[in-house]
């Protein structure tokens, strides 16, 4: 019955949201500025891809270390290529699969870089196009979910000519170059064809499988010298063309098989009409920015859209066609709903991101989960952070939980609810990397002295997947489990250090660290101290199911407001040791580009004074996102950025993201409408938002004042009338 239940909702959704425009409507994909975050460390990319897609068709302009994480930044002065997978903010590099390079004149060169100029360059959901200078070749990109779909017309009379690099990848380090492919089996099957498979190695270790397809056969092909350790190669094909003629080239992918990414090509991009596909990416975006319709400024709808679309690029579908994937265990299975998602950045979508999907794309949401659960079945553990359906591990605790009991609790019934329990059960109990519950179980804390990096991030972290992993048990009858995690969410108490009133490491006899300095930020893990991309500053507000008991620790409402303003008011200096680039855009100590801060500014709440929450939230607005490519202040992080940039823009947030509702902050854009399930809508007003106007006089749903500082998931759900009154004055 469950699977049923959910099935309909999905298409009584899918009836209700996917053809939202009347004729004759405007594009919606006009307010999207891929560009956003594409410089400084957004590490987004301006390529072209399909709504939760497989591919993301977008040009490489660098491939090394932190800073091209995504493939591609906007000063730079020159691009390489294309590729056909790139990751949407993030911080870690990988992908870069299969990249071409259309390119005119010698093939003996130091490389095939080319010159562009920035006027040339345009991108949209679904489209990019730019020339390469250096080579008078006008490149066009599109995507299916599962196909790239290039276009290149060649101007100059040089003979025109084509990368095919397979060796090519997105890594951490030159060196990695050499070694990042571990196989290589390339099969040239015509003179329009190349088939094959790469096993590779930079996050993950993964495998994929393309077929590349030409329009035109290639008139010559050769194979470009290795380097020592190269694995896979390197063609330049001739194509017979004349100034002002095209080459198109398809390229899919499947993690399966070749067959598999045959099948995706036929099913998708069964011909070659460019404009077609086009059509159909620009579609498939303008229907789910459709889903809000926003009255405010151009730069407000620009940021507001664009955030919507960094939010739908991920997580990614990597399941075939029909239905076949390959797992965390390397084993081909096939999906039932032919959707198997990876892409998973647990650590930062769980706050945010993911409580938006269910709003925005509920449709969407049982398939995540049931993902979560299969993942778990093959890996012993659920998800922590997935790519091409494998664990890297990357970050700590395991917050695959609250987002599987948060979708439970908001009543999707379209997976194994069983089965997802007992999945989170192992994964909370049973040791597995970076989760070391036999010494969390024996002192209620990791001791720094045990645990040698991270040890108080951890401990929160774990706190808050007990904490929903308890309210996951209560809601199936699981009463002593419920318990048992209930105890163990009260564990965030043993770090708090009463002397300090900071959350503070302490070593298994129970003494505090010390020498101690709440300013010493690090990454843990490269470090070796008790944080994670944070310092005390930072995470003694990481608790979010309790934000009541954490504020009778430091000493009550007004001792507790006194401290929060003091965090937003100290230095803006970053001090400590490790890789710390992550921890960006501080307003004081508070780190909007990080995501355990992102709840923080919405404290003041639990604190009696929502207004300084009004107040931060209007400055990080004014300061942390702007329509340029250096808009964001930290890394995207596949949407969570994005994702409470859009809560915030509407006036609330989930502070607790366990369907504890949404915490009211300031909205920042006049009017917002939500197209929601079944017809419903639910519409989000500032009335008198302005400049001076930033804080909150009063709020009504459906006309009836709202007491209390939240709102409920059911009540936006059931569709009405939120709306704000703005003035001058803080009301205190």
């Amino acid at each position: 019955m469950k699977k049923t239940v959910g099935l309909l909702a999905s298409l009584a959704l899918v009836s209700a949201c996917t053809c939202p425009f009347k004729c004759g409507e405007r594009d919606l994909t006009q307010y999207v500025n891929p560009f956003i975050g594409c410089a400084d460390n957004g590490h987004t990319f301006p390529g072209a891809c399909y709504p939760f897609g497989m591919i993301q068709a977008s040009p490489d302009s660098g491939n090394c270390t932190w800073t091209y994480c995504s493939g591609y930044m906007y000063l730079d002065e020159k691009i390489w290529g294309f590729s056909q997978t790139h990751l949407n903010g993030t911080g870690c590099p990988d992908l870069g699969d299969v990249q071409l390079q259309p390119f005119t004149g010698a093939i003996e060169r130091e490389n095939f870089h080319s010159a562009y100029k920035k006027e040339t360059q345009k991108a949209k959901p679904g489209y990019y196009a730019v020339t390469l200078e250096d080579f008078g070749v006008d490149v066009e990109l599109t995507a299916s979910p599962r196909v790239a779909f290039h276009k290149y017309t060649y101007k100059n009379p040089a003979p025109a000519r084509l990368l095919v690099d397979l060796q090519y990848g997105i890594v951490s380090g030159k060196d990695a170059l050499k070694k990042h492919i571990l196989a290589s089996d390339v099969t040239v099957e015509d003179k329009c064809t190349i088939t094959g498979h790469n096993q590779a190695r930079a996050w993950v270790t993964r495998h994929y499988y393309y077929v590349v397809k030409f329009d035109k056969p290639y008139a010559a092909i050769r194979q470009l010298a290795a380097q020592e350790g190269e694995k896979a190669p390197r063609y330049v094909l001739d194509f017979d063309l004349k100034p002002g003629e095209t080459l198109q080239v398809k390229v899919a992918l499947s993690g399966v098989s070749v067959e598999g990414a045959k099948k995706n090509l036929a099913a998708e991009v069964p011909g070659w009409d460019f404009a077609a596909v086009h059509t159909r990416a620009k579609a498939a975006w303008n229907g789910l920015l459709a889903r809000a319709e926003v009255q405010g400024s151009q730069e407000q709808k620009e940021n507001f859209y664009t955030s919507m679309y960094h939010l739908f690029i991920q997580p990614n579908n990597i399941a075939d066609v029909d239905g076949q994937y390959r797992g965390a265990d390397d084993k081909v299975l096939t999906a039932p709903d032919k959707t198997y998602y990876s892409t998973l950045s647990l650590w930062d979508t769980y706050r945010a991101a993911h409580p938006l999907y269910t709003i925005l794309t509920p449709e969407r949401v049982d398939g995540f989960i049931s993902t979560m659960v299969a993942h778990q079945k093959a890996q012993g553990y659920v998800p922590i952070w997935t790519l091409s359906g494998k664990e890297n591990h990357c970050m700590i605790a395991n917050h695959s939980v609250p987002v599987i009991a948060d979708a439970y609790l908001k009543g999707f019934r379209g997976f194994d609810a069983e089965a997802a329990f007992q999945g989170i059960k192992t994964s909370l109990t049973v040791n597995h990397p970076k989760s070391d519950w036999d010494v969390y179980t024996q002192y209620g804390y990791l001791p720094f002295d045990i645990i040698k990096g991270e040890s108080v991030s951890r401990t929160l972290e774990y706190v808050y997947d007990d904490y929903c992993a308890a309210q996951l048990a209560k809601a199936l009858g699981k009463t002593e489990d419920a318990a048992y995690f209930a105890k163990r969410a009260d564990n965030y108490k043993n770090v708090f250090c009463p002397e300090t009133k900071f959350m503070r490491g302490r070593d298994a006899k129970g003494n505090w660290r010390t020498p101690f300095d709440p300013m010493k930020l690090n990454h843990g893990e490269h470090s070796g101290y008790d944080y994670t991309e944070g310092n005390a500053w930072q995470y003694t507000w990481h608790v979010q199911h309790d934000p009541e008991g954490l504020v009778n620790l430091i000493g009550g409402k007004e001792a507790t407001a006194e401290k929060l303003s003091t965090l937003f008011k100290l230095e803006s200096k970053v001090e400590g040791s490790g890789f710390v680039l992550d921890v960006s855009g501080l307003i004081g100590q508070y780190a909007h580009g990080n995501e355990p801060s992102h709840h923080t500014a919405y404290f003041f709440n639990y604190a009696g004074a929502p207004y300084k929450t009004q107040e931060i939230i209007r400055e990080i607005f004014d300061t942390m996102y702007k329509n340029k490519p250096d808009g964001l202040c930290g890394n995207d992080d596949c949407g969570q950025m994005s994702a409470w940039y859009l809560f915030s823009a509407m006036g609330f947030y989930p502070f607790n993201p366990c369907n504890d509702g949404y915490v009211f902050g300031a909205p920042q854009i006049e009017k917002v409408t939500l197209r929601l399930a079944k017809g419903k809508t639910f519409t989000v007003e500032a009335k008198g938002l302005s400049k001076e106007n930033k804080y909150v006089q009063s709020i009504t749903l459906n006309g009836k004042p709202v007491a209390g500082i939240k709102i409920a998931h059911a009540d936006i759900m059931k569709g009405g009338a939120l709306v704000f009154e703005m003035g001058p004055l803080p009301k205190k």
